[in-house]
């Protein structure tokens, strides 16, 4: 069954948690954003450690999480993006699975933490997200113990 969409707005996934509040991850958004009238979905998979986990306590990852996606979905709000989020399953593979349930986006950015900090990197999630998702996505790596912010690729 093929689908035909009459929707002309431009729909941006983006995929973020510590580093949701970047200004570079802020800044790409308002870029691909600007002048289309675009929807934002920022997605804020809850991060939390294997024990937490395992034993499902998991209260306190999704706080932080929804804390940090709100101050960032305001900023973006104030700037004039039109931007909302929810806090996703702890599996970003699935977080991204599951947004694009509901919202198929037309580009995804996935904003991790660089090579040797990131679990995301280290778990291989751009390329994992690359070979999934037929969408063009966007890399972005927020280094704020390095003070440094950047474009890794876009593809």
């Amino acid at each position: 069954m093929q689908q035909h969409s009459t929707r002309s707005t431009r729909r941006i996934l983006v995929v973020a948690n510590e580093t949701v509040e970047s200004t570079i991850l802020h800044e790409a958004i308002r870029t691909d954003a600007d002048g289309e009238g675009a929807e934002i979905l920022i997605v804020a998979p809850a991060l939390n450690s294997r024990m937490r986990h395992w034993v499902s306590d998991e209260d306190e990852a999704r706080q932080a999480a929804k804390a940090r996606l709100a101050r960032s979905v305001d900023r973006l709000v104030r700037e004039g993006v039109e931007a909302s989020g929810w806090v996703g399953d702890a599996d970003p593979i699935q977080a991204i699975d599951d947004a694009l349930h509901v919202f198929p986006a037309d580009s995804l950015i996935i904003a991790t933490h660089p090579e040797g900090r990131s679990n995301w990197l280290a778990r291989r999630l751009v390329h994992r997200a690359r070979r999934r998702f037929p969408l063009p996505i966007l890399h972005i790596v927020v280094d704020a113990a390095g003070q440094s912010e950047y474009l890794v690729a876009a593809a």
